[in-house]
């Protein structure tokens, strides 16, 4: 795999290099910093050119994904996104899958009724608000698994951080996460030890 400049993987596209710096600010085509300067797979690049030019022979059906991270509520939150994404749409409306659960974890059932979906050609494209509600690490893996089906990932809201500042949002989604796991084990584990404080004591005084 060779990662190219704007430039070369512009041309091989035949676009302009600032029709593929929108591509890549929309979600269009996954992209590197490479210090301050977009990079592309020659990968990806052969995918969007095979895409292309079979875009005219496919209709335009999407998938809706929306997700929120807490198990229950968040109504308000999930409809929003649908909202937003249903006033954007410039095709067929499949479906709209509703997920909950951290962007961490890979086996959600959503997510899974999506993957389903794209592998067996049920949809052309995979719209989100933001890519984080996709997955908080490894959209690029995923954008290059469903291009093999020959489905796009659409992203209202594209990231616009680059370099040191995305590695630190990254970095602070991890500890978040992770802290708020840690808090819920010692949660339980403090639970569990009330409650054989409590049977203990109740066994004491019985016994008295």
């Amino acid at each position: 795999m060779e990662l190219l400049r704007m430039s070369k993987a512009a041309k091989r596209l035949g676009i302009h290099p600032m029709t593929l710096r929108q591509w890549a600010l929309d979600g269009k085509i996954p992209f590197t910093w490479v210090g301050r300067e977009r990079r592309f797979s020659s990968v990806d690049v052969e995918n969007m050119k095979r895409g292309s030019d079979c875009a005219t022979s496919r209709p335009r059906r999407e998938v809706l994904y929306v997700r929120v991270s807490g198990s229950s509520g968040q109504e308000s939150a999930l409809e929003a996104q649908e909202e937003e994404l249903r006033a954007t749409s410039t095709g067929a409306i499949v479906k709209v899958v509703r997920d909950r659960g951290s962007g961490l974890r890979e086996n959600r059932p959503g997510l899974n009724r999506l993957l389903a979906m794209v592998s067996d050609g049920t949809v052309t494209v995979v719209r989100v608000t933001h890519e984080d509600r996709l997955a908080r690490f490894g959209v690029g893996w995923l954008k290059r698994l469903f291009a093999v089906y020959g489905v796009t990932v659409e992203i209202l809201h594209p990231k616009k951080l680059g370099g040191r500042d995305e590695l630190l949002e990254d970095f602070v989604s991890l500890v978040t996460t992770f802290a708020g796991r840690l808090y819920g084990m010692r949660s339980a584990e403090n639970r569990k030890r009330l409650l054989a404080e409590s049977g203990q004591c109740g066994d004491k005084s019985e016994a008295v």
